[in-house]
């Protein structure tokens, strides 16, 4: 009988040692397991951080090259918008050089015309540029109608360039 029990107990100690053997076996070949799958992760990671900062990079290169020609638009609508205000003073300048010169009967009904087909705010302005005695002797021949709504625009117009002033 002692043999018997030392035999079970002999049986029971070499199974339980295969058991062990064959858990830290599994247990190791989880562990290899793991360490490759944290090293595709790894790897995996790096690319995606990769393209990321490469996409990042042509972003921002983008945003520069459009922020470079944004300023070159600006630059160039302000040169025209300059160009432009050169050209309308100068258009300006001659269209009161004309009406300095002419006859103010003449301008006046020149003015009439143009106030009755609704251009009240293009004769103002050259009124503006006119010579003082010229307004003067003009404002004569005007319409009665339009002659007031002159007089109230310039004197709107003063009463405005005095509060900036």
């Amino acid at each position: 009988m002692i043999r018997v029990v030392f035999l079970f107990l002999i049986s029971f100690i070499v199974l339980n040692a295969q058991e062990e053997r064959v858990t830290s076996a599994a247990l190791i070949k989880q562990k290899i397991e793991v360490k490759e799958l944290k090293k595709e992760l790894n790897t995996f990671y790096n690319k995606k951080e990769k393209e990321y900062q490469e996409r990042k990079k042509e972003l921002l290169d983008l945003i520069k090259k459009v922020e470079t020609e944004k300023k070159a638009i600006e630059k160039i609508r302000n040169e025209n918008l300059q160009l432009l205000q050169d050209i309308n003073g100068e258009v300006e300048a001659k269209t009161s050089k004309i009406y300095n010169k002419m006859k103010p009967k003449v301008a006046a009904s020149i003015f009439n015309e143009m106030i009755n087909n609704g251009k009240v705010e293009d004769v103002f302005d050259i009124i503006l540029r006119l010579k003082e005695n010229n307004v003067t002797s003009l404002m004569k021949f005007l319409s009665p109608k339009n002659a007031a709504m002159l007089t109230l625009m310039l004197k709107e117009y003063r009463a405005k360039n005095q509060d900036e002033g």
